[in-house]
């Protein structure tokens, strides 16, 4: 018995089959090898073609089946997972309308301001947990107000996952959780958003019909089956953003537990048991997998966009050519905790949500050309990395959130020991790491849909630990004692 994962990414589609009973990837694969096309019409605009995201999973798909030999009636349920925040649109015959606006688009920005504005900013955070931003409702009124004729054609608008759902089943369905991160679920209500609706002036027939996270969403139709080389009838039993499916993922699905990725840029991402905000609006919040009326899990996203580049941007310009990243771990481990002194200030990536959105770029403090050198410009790069996530999963804990376990893929920085270590010292959680992606989350989370398996803790049984990093008690002052030195920095910069 296998299940299936589908991550339909920005850059690419990922397929992954599951072997149900082990929970062992069986095999896996992705399309196309080179990164999907991005249009990009005009300064800020970022679309991408749906049909390319079928045409790329087809063929991952076919790959995967041809690698694991199986035979298609094996596969009892489907799973999806998908690039938050973007806009699909069809007319009554299921035909896409336009390009998707996908998630870095920002030709949004101006109408999510005017509905906070005008909306309230307490009433949206209160009852949103977010600002209407550049999200999927502002994209959809962008369309409302620029291309009149293409809006009066459209029978439903989606997010990415839930056109791939329409592909495989014919039906068209959105979660929940899909529609928090469209900035269109009242938490407070716990219906939709009316205010938000009627502040657009979106038609109520436009929004799919609602269908838990967990559960049979559609089955493959005849069409798909063919296409794909799956027997018709297969159950679609889950679908979710990619963040709270790269939690589900890493089996995190109470408060207090945290996802983490640490790639480019960095994502921490958080269960919250109660409905909560932040007042400023650094983080998001949306619905988790496991959200409903009576247990509330809501996934607090915090996203720092200069992570991984700074160490990249070292590896480039400071370290010498042919030093590996594992070489530059082993010369961080060569300076103390604090970097003598030494603070990197890592936001030269764009501005910075968790800064309230303003752009400070990257800064060296404390340079002493008498005793520093590449192992503490090394060091307090990586340390200033760690720093701004515990910064930011420190409007977290404001919000009730008590952060006592990180989990995260053993990836990117994350394969660095003094990023591990300092991350747990100064936060004073434990530090698990797995061998896990999307796309297997996506199979899993099928698995848990369709009864396969009782609940999340036997679905990820098998789910591979590979390490565990604990907090040194013994050194937690001189990690508080610099990272007190970094955000010293940071009010420098006029930010705190």
């Amino acid at each position: 018995m296998y299940l299936l994962g589908y991550d339909i990414g920005s850059s690419s589609i990922k397929v992954c089959l599951v072997e149900a009973e082990s929970g062992k990837i069986v095999a896996q694969d992705f399309s196309p090898k080179v990164e999907m096309s991005i249009i990009a019409e005009k300064p800020g605009w970022a679309e991408q073609n749906p049909e390319s995201w079928w045409k790329n999973l087809k063929l991952a798909n076919e790959s995967v089946l041809k690698q694991s030999g199986i035979a298609a009636s094996e596969i009892k349920a489907i799973g999806i997972s998908w690039q938050m925040h973007g806009l699909v649109i069809v007319d009554k015959n299921k035909k896409v309308l336009r390009p998707a606006i996908i998630w870095c688009d920002s030709r949004a920005v101006p109408y999510g301001e005017r509905a906070f504005e005008t909306l309230g900013k307490e009433k949206c955070l209160s009852h949103l947990l977010n600002s209407p931003g550049n999200f999927t409702a502002a994209k959809l009124a962008w369309v409302k107000e620029n291309e009149p004729k293409i809006y009066e054609q459209i029978d439903k608008f989606m997010l990415p996952g839930d056109y791939i759902g329409m592909k495989l089943t014919n039906d068209i369905a959105m979660t929940i959780e899909g529609l928090s991160e469209g900035i269109l679920w009242d938490f407070k209500a716990n219906k939709l958003s009316g205010e938000v609706m009627d502040y657009f002036g979106f038609e109520r027939s436009l929004i799919p019909e609602i269908k838990p996270v967990f559960g049979v969403q559609g089955l493959v139709s005849s069409t798909a089956a063919k296409e794909l080389g799956l027997k018709e009838g297969i159950p679609v039993c889950y679908r979710a953003g990619d963040q709270p499916n790269n939690a589900l993922s890493l089996n995190v699905f109470n408060p207090g537990e945290i996802a983490s990725t640490a790639g480019t840029s960095g994502v921490v991402y958080g269960v919250l048991g109660q409905v909560n905000y932040d007042p400023l609006s650094r983080v998001n919040t949306f619905a988790h997998v496991n959200h409903t009326k009576e247990q509330i899990r809501l996934g607090v996203l915090l996203c720092i966009n200069g992570t991984g580049i700074l160490n990249s941007w070292i590896k480039r310009n400071i370290v010498p050519a042919g030093i590996s990243y594992n070489d530059m771990n082993n010369m961080a481990s060569q300076s103390p905790i604090g970097s003598r002194g030494l603070s990197i200030i890592p936001f030269g990536n764009g501005a910075e949500r968790m800064l309230e959105n303003k752009e400070i770029g990257s800064s060296f403090y404390g340079i002493n050309f008498n005793i520093h050198n590449q192992s503490d410009i090394i060091r307090a790069a990586q340390e200033g990395i760690v720093f701004s996530f515990q910064y930011g999963m420190e409007i977290m804990a404001e919000m009730g959130m008590n952060i006592n376990l990180i989990r995260a893929g053993n990836a990117n920085m994350f394969l660095s020991p003094i990023f591990r270590q300092t991350l747990a010292g100064i936060s004073g959680a434990t530090i698990e790491l797995y061998d896990t992606d999307g796309a297997a989350g996506a199979a899993k989370g099928a698995g848990i849909g369709a009864g396969i398996y009782a609940s999340n803790k036997e679905a990820f049984a098998g789910l591979e630990k590979l390490m565990v990093i604990e907090p040194e008690v013994s050194k937690k002052a001189q990690y508080q004692e610099a990272y007190n030195q970094w955000k010293s920095c940071l009010r420098r910069c006029a930010v705190l």
